[in-house]
C-alpha cells in the first residue's frame, strides 16, 4: 500500500487488547464490550483510513464504552472491554465468519484489509480476539468458583439512520434461544411509555459464532444484548445516565427471587 494513505497521525491501541474492569464475580454478572474502542496499533497505520472514518460506527460502537463503565460501578461487577478497532477484527464473530475481519465498511473500503491473507487473520486472532475470548473464560471461570451461575450482559449501540432510514428505537434487546432475561428487560423498559424498545431489533440476536454464542448459549448461561441508539448516548454523561438506568433495572430483576432463579437455571443447552 503507498505511505500517502498514511500521511496522518495515526491512532494508537493500548499494549493489552483487553480492558478488564474489577468487580465482585460474586455478583453472577459479567459486563462485555466488543466495541468499546476504536484504536489500532501505530503498526497498522489506521489501516489507510481517514480519522473521520474511525470516528464512525465502522471503527468502534459509539457510547459503548461509557455506559459498560458507568453500570460496572453501578452493579459492582466485573467488565471486560476491548481495546483495538472492530475494523483490525471483530471479536463478535466467529473465526470462520466472512465479516470477521472487513474490507468494505459501511460504504469505506479499509485499505489496510483489501489484501488480507489467512497468516495475517491468524495474526490478528491470536493477538486480539483469542485474548479477549480468554479474558471472557477466566471472568466466567470466577464466578463459578464463588458458586454462581453468571449472567452475561453484551452492550453495544446502534446508529440512528441506517441507508437513509431513520431508526425509532431508543433501546434494542437482542436475543436467541434464551429469551429468560431479554424478555423480562424488554418488559421493564417498555413500561416507561417514553421509550421504544425493540425486540430483535434493529438487529436479531441469532448470530453463530458470536461471543453469546460462544460463551453463553454454549454453556447454558443466561444472557441479553443491549443496543442502545448513539445519539442517545453519544456524550459522556448521556452515556453514564444510560449505564446507571440500564444497571438499576437489571439490579432489580436479578434480585427478585423468583427472577433469580429461572435466570440461574441451566438452559438444557
Amino acid at each position: 500500500m503507498s505511505d500517502s494513505l498514511f500521511s496522518q497521525t495515526p491512532l494508537n491501541a493500548p499494549a493489552h487488547p483487553v480492558n478488564a474492569l474489577p468487580g465482585d464475580p460474586a455478583t453472577g454478572i459479567l459486563l462485555l464490550c466488543d466495541h468499546a474502542s476504536n484504536a489500532i496499533p501505530l503498526e497498522y497505520r489506521d489501516l489507510g483510513l481517514p480519522r473521520h472514518e474511525l470516528e464512525r460506527h465502522i471503527g468502534y460502537d459509539i457510547g459503548a464504552q461509557g455506559m459498560t463503565e458507568a453500570m460496572a460501578e453501578r452493579l459492582g461487577c466485573p467488565a471486560l472491554m476491548t481495546q483495538f478497532s472492530r475494523l483490525l477484527i471483530d471479536p463478535n464473530r466467529g473465526e470462520d465468519d466472512p465479516t470477521l475481519v472487513m474490507r468494505l465498511s459501511d460504504g469505506a473500503i479499509v485499505p489496510g484489509n483489501a489484501r488480507v491473507d489467512r497468516a495475517e487473520i491468524e495474526r490478528r486472532i491470536a493477538r486480539f480476539y483469542r485474548p479477549y475470548d480468554e479474558a471472557i473464560k477466566q471472568a466466567l471461570a470466577a464466578s463459578l468458583a464463588e458458586g454462581v451461575r453468571p449472567v452475561i450482559i453484551s452492550m453495544h449501540s446502534f446508529t440512528p439512520i441506517w441507508r437513509g432510514v431513520p431508526r425509532p428505537w431508543h433501546a434494542g434487546i437482542l436475543w436467541t434461544n434464551d429469551g429468560r432475561l431479554s424478555h423480562k428487560l424488554i418488559d421493564a423498559l417498555r413500561s416507561d411509555p417514553a421509550l421504544v424498545v425493540g425486540d430483535n431489533e434493529p438487529y436479531h440476536g441469532a448470530l453463530t459464532g458470536d461471543v453469546i454464542d460462544r460463551h453463553a448459549l454454549a454453556h447454558g448461561y443466561s444472557n441479553t444484548l443491549i443496543e442502545i441508539r448513539q445519539d442517545l448516548i453519544a456524550e459522556p454523561q448521556t452515556a453514564r445516565a444510560w449505564g446507571i438506568r440500564l444497571a438499576d433495572v437489571i439490579k432489580e430483576l436479578l434480585q427478585d427471587p423468583i427472577h433469580r432463579t429461572d435466570f440461574r437455571s441451566s438452559t438444557g443447552q
